[in-house]
């Protein structure tokens, strides 16, 4: 699905993960990358998103390089399960719940141990550390 993720969403998402200058932020599907620039501008993360569909890849790499967050946010055109997220320490996931489900494996063999995942509007079958029911949020951690 084309769904975008709005900045107040990523703001209250991050601030969940408690996300610091410390941080990669990785977003699987990240679209036009917008959770990956407030990562990047409002807790002076690094980024690291992951999208197949080329229009959306090639939007956000223009965007990325217009703002001058090319240094911070780095952007691969291709399939997440087919993509290392070791790097990771917070994930960010606008997923329809049979990708999240079909990611768990993924997610225990290459994320370390205390890597936050937080998933937008969909539950994952990990156990809940905390919930933000106003905002649709879920934070999980491995």
């Amino acid at each position: 699905p084309n769904w975008r993720t709005k900045k107040r969403t990523a703001r209250v998402a991050f601030k969940l993960a408690k996300v610091t200058k410390k941080d990669i932020v990785y977003e699987l599907g990240s679209g036009e990358a917008t959770a990956l620039m407030v990562a990047a501008t409002e807790f002076g993360a690094k980024g690291v998103g992951i999208e197949i569909e080329p229009f959306r890849f090639f939007l956000s790499k223009i965007t990325i390089w217009r703002s001058g967050l090319n240094k911070k946010i780095t952007l691969r055109r291709g399939n997440f399960y087919k993509e290392n997220l070791s790097e990771a320490t917070v994930l960010y996931l606008y997923l329809v719940p049979q990708t999240l489900n079909r990611l768990i494996p993924k997610f225990k063999k290459e994320l370390k141990k205390g890597t936050r995942i937080v998933s937008y509007k969909y539950e994952i079958n990990l156990p809940l550390k905390k919930i933000d029911k106003e905002n649709e949020l879920r934070l999980y951690v491995i």
